[in-house]
């Protein structure tokens, strides 16, 4: 009988040399694509959360959006997004980072996070951890009672130490380590 996460694996795509060579891509469009992926996902990361007392779900621009607000619904919880600069509408902070191309920054809305908050930081990938520890420095800027992390992938076999570049002080899940 396949598992979860079996099931789940079978459905990552990796691209090699994309979108540099020596880089081995993993796309998560295709977990997207699949209903039953989708399913195992939101139930997975549901059963994760059920319990922490979550208000807010951080999703990370732009695939950190699908299963960051499905969940947020699932938990009854409000939806923000971490988007990148000059995408926001309303007064901002702001973090820059540098990631495994470059660098870059990334915000949020000054009042989306509140110090009652219990927040889930949410991404489809942990990689290198810039992106993610920016958008937790932002979130810490803003007072929250709790701060939770969670990533669909976390990519381990390329020499990438994310989890460690992110540090102490938080509790991370991933459903996939590769």
């Amino acid at each position: 009988m396949e598992t979860n996460a079996q099931y789940l694996l079978d459905h990552l795509r990796s691209i090699p040399d994309f979108p540099k060579k020596g880089i081995n891509f993993r796309d998560v469009t295709t977990l997207f694509k699949d209903a039953k992926a989708l399913e195992i996902m939101e139930e997975e990361l549901y059963q994760l959360y059920k319990d922490k007392g979550i208000t807010k779900v951080v999703g990370l621009e732009t695939r950190g959006y699908i299963m960051g607000a499905i969940l947020a619904r699932r938990l009854n919880a409000g939806f923000v997004m971490a988007r990148k600069p000059g995408k926001l509408p309303a007064t901002t902070v702001k973090e820059k980072f540098t990631k495994e191309y470059g660098t870059d920054a990334i915000e949020i809305h000054l009042d989306a996070i509140e110090p009652h908050d219990v927040v889930l930081l949410h991404d489809d990938l942990l990689a290198t951890g810039g992106t993610i520890k920016a958008a937790w420095t932002l979130v810490k800027k803003l007072n929250p009672k709790k701060c939770y992390m969670n990533f669909l992938v976390e990519i381990r076999d390329e020499g990438l130490h994310g989890r460690e570049a992110i540090g102490e002080g938080i509790e991370i899940t991933t459903l996939l380590t590769v």
